[in-house]
C-alpha cells in the first residue's frame, strides 16, 4: 500500500515530489583521457606541487596521502581538463569500487588513473550526490552494471546510468546539512578518543616509572627481573582429544593496542594445539609483538599457541600492573627482540631478563585503577561512536529514500516530517 505523498517507481515508493533519474543526466561524468595518461605518468616525481588523485589514494572517502604520486605545476597548467575544482566528485571505477572523495577545497588536485570526476549541474548538489554515493543505495548500482575481468571495473556509461534519487534542491541541502552535522559529531568523538589515548600514553609514563606518585605513596621501587615476577603457563590442551572447547582467543580476537577483546570462537575437531589460561592471566600476543595485542583475562578458556599466558606472582606482583606494564612502549620494544624473518616472535630468553621496576602492591593496585578508569572512558567513548555511527548509517538510508522528510512539499528547509 503506497501512503499518500507518496508513489511507486522502478526503485520502490519514494515521495511524489522526487524523481528517479539517470546520474548522467544532471552531471558531466570524465576520466583522463590517453595523452593525459601519458603526460601524468611521464611526470610523476616525489615532491612535486599537484597531487595526483587515485583510486588508491581514497580510504574511507578521505585522501590517504601516505602514497601520493605529485605532478609539477608545468605539467599541471598543461592539464586544464584534468585539474579538480570545489565541488567535483572523484570516484574509484577500477579495482575496488565505490570509494569516493567530495573536493571540498581548492587543494590543486589532478584527477589520476582510475577514477573518475563526477561535476553536478545546478540543479544537483554535490554535497546530497556525495551522501548518496556513501549509502548503500549507490552499491545496487554498482552491483547490477560491475564488469568482471582482470579486476572489476565500471564505464563511464555505466556510471551516466546510475539511478538516483532526486528531491528538490532545498531538501537536497537539508539532508547533506543533517548528515554533516552526524558526520560533525563523528568527527568531535574520534578527535576525543585520540586525546583521550594521548593522556593515558603520558599517564602510564608518568606513572608505570614512578616519575608521578599518587596522594599518600612514597618510597624506593624495587627492580626485578621478569622471571622473578612472571611465570608462562604451559598448561597445554590438544582439543582433538580432548573435545570442543568453548571458549578460544586466537590473536584476531584481540583488538590490536586497546587491550580489548573483538570476538571468540570455539575449537573444533581439526584445531591445534591450544594453551590454558585462567582468570587474571594476561595474554600477550608473541607474533609480531609491535600489533600490540594483550588481553587481562576475565574468565578462563584457551588460546592459540602464538600468545603468551603470562601469570603475575601474586605476593609480588599484581595481575592488573603486569597488564598495565606489557602495555608500555619499553616493553613492547623489549618483546619485539625477536627470532624469524618473516614471522617475527618474541623471545622468552630476552623477556625473562628484562627488568622491571615495581612499587609495593597496594600503590600497584591504585595505579592500575587509575589507567583502567581512563581505559573504561575510552571503551565508553568507542562504543559511543560506534552507535553513533550506526544511527548515522539509519538516518542516511531514512533521509535517502525519503521515509524521513527534512523539507515538506512546497516549504522551505528545516520543516521535519515522518513518514511511513
Amino acid at each position: 500500500e503506497v501512503m499518500p505523498g507518496y508513489k511507486q517507481t522502478e526503485v520502490g515508493v519514494i515521495p511524489e515530489d522526487w524523481e528517479v533519474v539517470r546520474l548522467g543526466g544532471y552531471s558531466e561524468i570524465t576520466k583522463l583521457a590517453g595523452f593525459e595518461y601519458s603526460i601524468h605518468f611521464n611526470s610523476y616525481k616525489d615532491g612535486g606541487d599537484i597531487v595526483v588523485i587515485r583510486g588508491t589514494n581514497i580510504t574511507h572517502n578521505s585522501l590517504d596521502l601516505s602514497d601520493v604520486r605529485t605532478i609539477p605545476k608545468s605539467t599541471s597548467d598543461k592539464l586544464p581538463r584534468s585539474k579538480l575544482k570545489v565541488g567535483d566528485l572523484v570516484f574509484a571505477y577500477v579495482g575496488t569500487i565505490g570509494p569516493v572523495f567530495l573536493i571540498d577545497k581548492d587543494n590543486s588536485y589532478h584527477l589520476g588513473p582510475n577514477t573518475a570526476r563526477i561535476t553536478c549541474k545546478e540543479n544537483l548538489s554535490p554535497r546530497f550526490l556525495f551522501c548518496y554515493f556513501l549509502s548503500d543505495l549507490i552499491r545496487k548500482e554498482i552491483t547490477e552494471r560491475i564488469s568482471t575481468g582482470a579486476q572489476p571495473s565500471l564505464s563511464m556509461t555505466k556510471i551516466r546510468d546510475f539511478r538516483i534519487l532526486k528531491p528538490t534542491k532545498a531538501e537536497q541541502e537539508a539532508i547533506a546539512e543533517a548528515l554533516s552535522d552526524a558526520d560533525a559529531l563523528i568527527e568531535a568523538l574520534e578527535q576525543l578518543i585520540a586525546k583521550k589515548r594521548h593522556l593515558k600514553q603520558g599517564a602510564m609514563q608518568e606513572l608505570l616509572t614512578g616519575k608521578k606518585r599518587l596522594p599518600g605513596f612514597s618510597g624506593d621501587w624495587s627492580p626485578r627481573p621478569f622471571r622473578d615476577v612472571v611465570q608462562l603457563r604451559m598448561d597445554r590442551v590438544d582439543p582433538r582429544r580432548a573435545g570442543t572447547q568453548g571458549f578460544c582467543i586466537e590473536l584476531e580476537h584481540i583488538e590490536q593496542g586497546t587491550g580489548c577483546l573483538a570476538g571468540h570462537s570455539s575449537t573444533g575437531e581439526n584445531s591445534s594445539l591450544k594453551s590454558r589460561f585462567q582468570e587474571g592471566d594476561v595474554l600477550f600476543g608473541k607474533l609480531r609483538a609491535y600489533l600490540r595485542k594483550f588481553w587481562l583475562a576475565n574468565r578462563a578458556g584457551v588460546c592459540s599457541t602464538e600468545i603468551w599466558v603470562l601469570v603475575a606472582t601474586g605476593s609480588i606482583l599484581t595481575p592488573e600492573f603486569l597488564f598495565q606494564l606489557v602495555k608500555t612502549d619499553r616493553f613492547i620494544e623489549a618483546a619485539s627482540t625477536a627470532y624469524g624473518t618473516h614471522m617475527p616472535r618474541s623471545d622468552w630468553k630476552v623477556i625473562k631478563d628484562h627488568y622491571v621496576e615495581l612499587p609495593s602492591t597496594t600503590e600497584q593496585t591504585a595505579i592500575a585503577a587509575v589507567l583502567s578508569e581512563i581505559d573504561n572512558e575510552i571503551t565508553a567513548l568507542k562504543t559511543k561512536l560506534t552507535k553513533t555511527r550506526h544511527l548515522k548509517q539509519a538516518m542516511m538510508q531514512e533521509l535517502l529514500t525519503g521515509r524521513i522528510r527534512l523539507v515538506s512539499p512546497g516549504t522551505q528547509p528545516n520543516t521535519l516530517a515522518r513518514n511511513g
